[in-house]
């Protein structure tokens, strides 16, 4: 196998390491000048445009800790695994030999595709078997015009991984010719970066909710309202939600904020983990405004984790929280579901406080509302919807009615961007409300 195996190049020489530690310390004075201004700005992010510019401000900490990551790699060498949420996944390689048939991946390459490092690598003709049918066409016509007219590759397309995630890789190659100038292989570097496109989604959408917010009331009109996906909640910088997921789920959650120039921030939600390898979801409504934007969330999901840690099962959390809850500045919750999912058997158990929305199964092309409290075993595939927005029978019925959508191939995302793009199924224009979808994987 010659060389090409390398990330990189192997025309490139690598930095020295003075010159690396110099670019360190450069990435890491810039992030702390970043943060300083991103602090500085808070006063100002209760408005939309100011929810912009702080999902900005994140995103480009966000790009510049995965820089300091990189140089970090490039300085110290290989290491186990890239940190968790990071942006841009660790870089995997791999070369293609023509006259061979044969293929090489780099250890990194199995962890972002999924699969097992034991196992043989794919060759060209089967590696679009990894990739959804609607990108293949944009592979083969990447990969033919680096064979034939020796094209460089740089593009994306997603990839469908065993446990039935899909996630966004972007490749780079070239060809590698021998002596006679004719292709030999081709070699190519790929990394995972779903995480960065959906933080650019967020932003993106962030954008757009101003271009699409109501116009001042003195105007006598309401701008358009067009349906996209749910923000990011307000307290998402204070309190992380997994993104990556839980074992057994994929999980997913958006923010649905009110219209009204005066908004709420009354609905919340969280996963986080229960007992061993089980997961608490949960998604409520507190009374009133909180007027410090999402002071009264974090309070209200701290010490809904703290609870959880402890082991409480979500059939006490009602009567747990309300006394914690009488201690603080908050009154008890005015609605809320938890639900407790154990991976090893598939059971769900789940409780509610006040007048919650209840949770919605839906399995088979057909959806049910679990009243109540209980306990029911899950299968692969299974999707359950917290909507705190549904108050009505008829949203609710609505919701129910979306099945076969929802029970569809698409990740717990695309089941969010269906459930928030429903205007049957939105708040009131005073209201905010959150969204949350938990797929059960194989």
């Amino acid at each position: 196998m010659s060389p090409h195996l390398s990330a990189d190049h192997p025309a490139a020489q690598p930095p020295g390491r003075g010159s690396v530690e110099s670019l360190i310390s450069q990435a890491r004075r810039l992030r702390g000048d970043v943060d300083a201004v991103r602090r500085d700005s808070q006063g100002e992010a209760a408005d939309p445009r100011g929810r912009w510019q702080r999902a900005l401000y994140d995103l480009a900490l966000h790009q510049l800790t995965d820089l300091d990551a990189h140089l970090a790699q490039l300085r110290d060498g290989p290491a186990p695994a890239p940190r968790p949420g990071s942006l841009l996944s660790r870089v995997g390689s791999a070369e293609w030999n023509l006259l061979t048939d044969e293929a090489d991946w780099s250890g990194e390459l199995f962890q972002i595709l999924g699969r097992d490092p034991a196992s043989t690598p794919l060759s060209l003709d089967e590696l679009p078997s990894l990739v959804l049918t609607e990108d293949r066409p944009k592979l083969t016509a990447m990969v033919t015009d680096c064979l034939v007219d020796g094209r460089p590759i740089d593009g994306e397309f997603r990839v469908v991984r065993p446990d039935d995630t899909v996630r966004t890789v972007h490749m780079m190659g070239e060809p590698v010719l021998d002596a006679d100038g004719s292709t030999a292989s081709m070699w190519a570097v790929l990394r995972d970066v779903s995480e960065l496109r959906r933080s650019q989604r967020a932003v993106s959408e962030t954008r757009d909710s101003l271009r699409h917010r109501p116009l001042p009331a003195d105007t006598g009109s309401r701008a358009a309202v067009e349906p996209r996906e749910a923000a990011s909640a307000p307290w998402h910088g204070l309190l992380r939600f997994p993104h990556q997921g839980r074992p057994g789920l994929d999980l997913a959650a958006g923010y649905l904020p009110s219209s009204d120039p005066a908004p709420r921030h009354s609905a919340w939600y969280d996963a986080c983990p229960l007992t061993g390898d089980e997961t608490l979801f949960a998604a409520g409504d507190l009374p009133g405004v909180d007027t410090d934007g999402a002071q009264g969330a974090v309070m209200l999901i701290g010490a809904l984790r703290g609870l959880a840690l402890a082991g409480t099962r979500p059939g006490r959390l009602p009567d747990r929280l309300a006394g914690l809850l009488e201690a603080t500045a908050l009154p008890p919750v005015r609605s809320a579901v938890y639900c407790g999912y154990a991976p090893r058997t598939r059971s769900l158990n789940w409780a509610g406080a006040g007048h919650p929305v209840p949770p919605l199964l839906f399995r088979a092309g057909a959806g049910r509302a679990l009243t109540g409290q209980g306990e029911v075993t899950l299968e692969p595939g299974d999707l359950l919807l917290l909507h705190t927005g549904a108050t009505e029978p008829a949203a609710v019925a609505h919701l129910l009615s979306l099945a076969p959508r929802l029970t569809g191939p698409g990740s717990a995302r695309d089941g969010v961007r269906i459930a928030a793009g429903e205007p049957a199924a939105r708040p009131a224009p005073t209201d905010d409300a959150c969204v949350l979808v938990a797929r059960v994987t194989p």
